[in-house]
């Protein structure tokens, strides 16, 4: 009797480990096609942005550095070539008025436009966090004052806001800091209404309840009960964010107020090829172009990020492909 147990236990299969959450979410994210291309295209603009120095070195070129010598100056600044110049110096041709090299300026505009982008997300998912935990774990008070605080946030005129807060402060303040401290500073309201609402149903579990009996404290129990919990909905609605915080960055600029120049920012280079984009329709293409695929790219893998993090939607998926695979069987056996 023991030896067969022997046996069959020596021939039984190895017992297989669960997969861990990140090896579970990157397998869901893989396996949408849409969400894997547009995560390869958003690796490829952070690497640009990145090497902005190093593509500008092996291009020989100063995204500062004027070649009045590549524009037409009798026909008020075209530049000289077809396609905006492009040429073998300059890969993608030369800005209209001052022959500045567009490969360089888009590269490291890129890098403006991305980072602006990135600090403003952190930003306003850092104070939605903090605010709407504190909303949720605090008295009935403190829960009615953030939360009025919140809808007026909700309320405000971002565009108007930003546009006055932009113009009241120094030039000499660092121009893409105070652009993405203004938009995560402004734009955090959605994060907090998430946070409270999900932190406000965790509170009724048990595991929460038996945290609060056993005598820790609220920001213990959020750091090590609420966080791991809110770490889903939270980082979808960060990847969802960052591309609005892109066309937010670009609106600004595009208005006047956001990047100065000579710092460039497709934004920016938009607002300028406004009296261009007759005369030099490529200086318009070119920024709007990559603004457009940027934003794509990164809204399209937001959705993927949302639902390989969401179980519900992953099984949904998950029994839609296997219920259209027994159809296809089905029809191929009749």
């Amino acid at each position: 009797m023991s030896e067969a147990l022997l046996v069959q236990e020596a021939g039984a299969a190895p017992a297989v480990a669960p997969a861990s959450g990140a090896r579970l979410f990157r397998r869901r994210l893989r396996a949408q096609r849409a969400a894997s291309a547009a995560a390869l295209v958003v690796l490829l603009l952070v690497l640009v942005a990145l090497a902005a120095p190093l593509l500008t070195a092996l291009a020989g070129q100063d995204p500062n550095a004027y070649h009045p010598d590549l524009v037409d100056s009798a026909a008020g600044g075209v530049p000289i070539g077809s396609f905006g110049g492009i040429s073998g110096e300059h890969w993608l041709g030369v800005e209209p008025g001052t022959g500045r090299d567009l490969f360089a300026r888009i590269v490291y505009g890129a890098r403006v436009s991305l980072g602006v982008a990135l600090v403003a997300t952190v930003l306003q998912i850092v104070l939605g966090l903090v605010i709407g935990l504190a909303a949720a774990l605090g008295s009935r008070r403190t829960d009615q004052i953030l939360s009025r605080i919140t809808d007026i946030n909700v309320a405000l005129p971002i565009m108007v806001i930003a546009l006055a807060l932009l113009a009241i402060v120094p030039e000499t303040f660092p121009r893409p800091v105070l652009i993405a401290l203004v938009i995560g500073g402004i734009n955090w309201a959605g994060t907090s209404k998430i946070v409270r609402a999900q932190a406000l149903a965790l509170k009724s579990l048990d595991f929460v309840a038996a945290a609060r009996l056993s005598g820790r404290g609220k920001w213990s129990i959020a750091r090590r009960e609420l966080l791991p919990s809110l770490a889903a909905p939270v980082i979808t609605y960060a990847a969802l964010a960052f591309p609005t915080n892109i066309i937010v960055e670009a609106a600004l600029s595009f208005l006047g107020v956001g990047i100065k120049p000579p710092t460039p920012s497709w934004g920016q280079m938009l607002t300028e090829a406004d009296t261009w984009y007759q005369a030099a329709p490529t200086y318009l293409l070119i920024p709007a172009g990559l603004l457009f695929v940027t934003v794509l790219a990164l809204t399209v893998l937001g959705e993927g990020v949302r639902t390989a993090l969401d179980p519900r939607a992953a099984s949904r998926l998950s029994v839609g492909t296997k219920g259209g695979g027994a159809k296809n069987t089905e029809g191929d056996a009749a």
